[in-house]
């Protein structure tokens, strides 16, 4: 069975509702997959409804920012109670915090001398559809960009952001374990320098994370299979995900392709709804 346990919607910043999930997921022939959106589980339950009506399976998912030694390292969440109300209230507190980070970018532009008015942003209607952020799509069409190539390649090196607000990787990983969940670090690869070996990943070993999202679009062949041995001589689980937007950024649904024979889900296969 093909599997994406790494797929975003419009809850956060993602181009798909969940009805358009489920229909790409099916035309795929993914048989598994998880809506993991940033910081909120707004579309987890109306998916999960389709994908039961689809006979399809589905693992609740979320994932959560945190911040390390001046990065913000991204830590996924499978199979919590959607019930728990601390860690619910958990993430309200840091999506809200991520929604702080688009009023950081307006300032930065208007510190940098950029014509931009707070007012005229915070009245601005983000229309999520688009996929991306507030403050992104603000910015191409207030004609400061074209895109979110153009944004990270012009905009963002006079952005000033403080990402230091957003919990430490233990926390994060305290509360999806207080939460009945298991932890995954996403795409690793993103963040750590994998190709001089696995010695940055030790630092999540000790704050207990259960395992490496392996298979991911950010990862090659050599970051694969470093996160492959690792995991096979630290006993934790493997996932994979496209990270797949629907349309934005260009990552594509369901690659890299990856079954169920190639991950390693311990429990988290008895959290698997059908």
């Amino acid at each position: 069975m093909r599997v994406d346990l790494h797929i975003h919607t419009i809850a956060s910043d993602g181009c798909w509702r969940p009805s358009t999930v489920v229909d790409e997921v099916e035309k795929r022939g993914i048989g598994l997959l998880a809506v993991a959106d940033h910081d909120t589980v707004a579309n987890v339950g109306p998916t999960e409804t389709l994908v039961r009506q689809a006979g399809l399976s589905f693992l609740r998912a979320v994932e959560i920012s945190s911040f390390l030694d001046g990065d913000v390292f991204h830590v996924l969440a499978y199979g919590y109670d959607p019930d728990d109300a601390a860690f619910l209230a958990f993430l309200a507190e840091n999506e809200a915090r991520l929604m702080g980070t688009n009023v950081q970018i307006i300032h930065s532009l208007i510190a940098a001398g950029c014509a931009l008015d707070v007012d005229d942003y915070l009245a601005y209607e983000f229309i999520r559809g688009r996929g991306g952020w507030k403050a992104l799509n603000f910015l191409i069409d207030r004609g400061f960009c074209a895109g979110v190539g153009e944004y990270f390649e012009r905009i963002a090196p006079n952005v000033s952001i403080d990402w230091s607000v957003f919990p430490h990787p233990a926390e994060v990983i305290s509360h999806i374990s207080e939460a009945g969940g298991t932890s995954i670090l996403a795409h690793p690869g993103a963040n750590l320098h994998l190709a001089k070996g696995s010695s940055a990943l030790q630092p999540f070993l000790d704050f207990g994370v259960a395992g490496l999202e392996c298979y991911s679009s950010y990862h090659d062949e050599a970051a694969t299979n470093v996160c492959l041995d690792w995991c096979a001589r630290h006993d934790l689980l493997v996932t994979g995900g496209s990270d797949c937007h629907g349309g934005f950024v260009g990552r594509e649904l369901g690659r890299p392709a990856v079954n169920v024979a190639d991950l390693r889900l311990g429990d988290l296969a008895g959290r698997i709804v059908r």
